[in-house]
C-alpha cells in the first residue's frame, strides 16, 4: 500500500502542471450540472455524497486486501444504517435535514471513516 502511494504520489506530482486546467474545467462542468434537488437540498447531498465517497473507499480498502470481507461488510452496514437515519430525518422536516442534524450524521461518517482507514 505505502508502495502504491508513493508511486501514486510521483505521478500525480509530474502531471500536476497537466492536470490542474482540465481539474478546474471539471469543476466548473460539475456545478452546471447540479440537479435541482442538490440545489434545494444542500444538507443532504453533502452526507449523501460522503456516503457515496466512504462506500468507493470500502470497495478501494477491500480490493487492495487491506479490509476483510467481514470489515468491509460491517462498514457498509453502519453506512446504510446512515443514510437510512438520514432520510428518516428528512422525512420528518419536508424532505430536509436541519444543521444540527447534519452535524450527528456527520459525526457518524467520521467515525466510520476513522474505521475504513485502520
Amino acid at each position: 500500500m505505502i508502495r502504491n502511494l508513493l508511486i501514486a504520489a510521483g505521478i500525480a506530482s509530474l502531471s500536476f502542471a497537466a492536470i490542474a486546467p482540465a481539474t478546474a474545467s471539471a469543476a466548473t462542468t460539475a456545478k452546471k450540472h447540479e440537479s435541482r434537488w442538490d440545489r434545494h437540498h444542500p444538507r443532504r447531498d453533502e452526507v449523501n455524497d460522503r456516503l457515496t465517497n466512504q462506500n468507493r473507499r470500502i470497495h478501494e480498502e477491500r480490493k487492495e486486501g487491506d479490509l476483510t470481507k467481514a470489515q468491509a461488510r460491517t462498514l457498509h452496514r453502519d453506512d446504510r444504517r446512515i443514510r437510512q437515519e438520514e432520510r428518516d430525518m428528512a422525512a420528518q422536516n419536508g424532505g430536509h435535514i436541519t444543521k444540527s442534524e447534519q452535524h450527528v450524521l456527520n459525526q457518524q461518517e467520521n467515525a466510520v471513516s476513522k474505521q475504513i482507514g485502520k
